[in-house]
């Protein structure tokens, strides 16, 4: 019994032993990559079975990549699928299509947003005034600077979102583009040039009235481009 033991236990050591030392199979497709300062994981089992691939991608400082040398990853390619080869190759007959069908036909199909006929989901939901929805309705978003924000700059200066914020007389917004609006407060400034991307009418007349001048900037790049 004793000597059983023995036996079993050399067996076992000399089996873990050969295990952790070689990570190479006869047809190399667990062939561990060189060792060194990087190494790639290869993916594909043709070129993991290519052990002087492996080593050529991982030795980075003696290998001078040109336009010769240089292919996509091994792994990161794949064939397309051929549909209508035949049923061994997974896409023949119907082509993963299905028998018949609308979807199944060639042709565009269906439009976006239609539900068969019943009533679909943009016709279903309501609507609110302000608020566009469907191709072609955009609604450009400004930042809303208001009068009474301007009553403290002085006679004859030029006034713009970036001094307003310097001066703290205004917080910092994430939109690009400002627009002078009225608020509820009185307009008191006097002789001011006011630099913004658009105007109200309103909130126009009142600058100008009060002996200022609007001038319209450009949304890109914030040239002066109309007084």
């Amino acid at each position: 019994m004793t000597i059983q033991l023995i036996f079993l236990f050399i067996f076992k050591t000399t089996l873990i032993a050969a295990w952790s030392s070689s990570f190479t199979s006869s047809n190399g497709l667990n062939t561990r990559a060189a060792e060194g300062t990087m190494s790639m994981k290869i993916f594909d089992w043709k070129k993991r079975a290519d052990t002087a691939t492996a080593e050529l991608l991982n030795d980075v400082e003696n290998t001078e990549f040109t336009f010769d040398n240089l292919h996509p990853a091994p792994g990161s390619r794949k064939r397309r699928t051929r549909k209508g080869r035949g049923i061994a190759a997974g896409q023949g007959a119907s082509c993963g299509f299905g028998m018949r069908g609308q979807r199944s036909r060639s042709g565009p199909g269906v439009r976006a947003g239609f539900e068969g006929g019943q009533q679909p989901l943009y016709r279903r939901l309501p609507k609110f005034v302000g608020r566009p929805t469907g191709p072609g309705h955009t609604k450009t978003l400004y930042n809303v600077i208001k009068l009474e924000e301007l009553n403290g700059v002085a006679a004859g200066e030029t006034v713009n979102f970036a001094s307003l914020l310097e001066a703290k007389a205004i917080t910092k917004s994430k939109l690009q583009i400002h627009k002078i609006v009225g608020g509820k407060g009185d307009f008191t400034a006097k002789d001011i040039t006011v630099q913004a991307h658009a105007f109200t009418k309103a909130a126009k007349a009142a600058i100008e009235a009060a002996g200022g001048k609007c001038e319209l900037l450009k949304r890109t790049t914030g040239e002066v481009i109309a007084a």
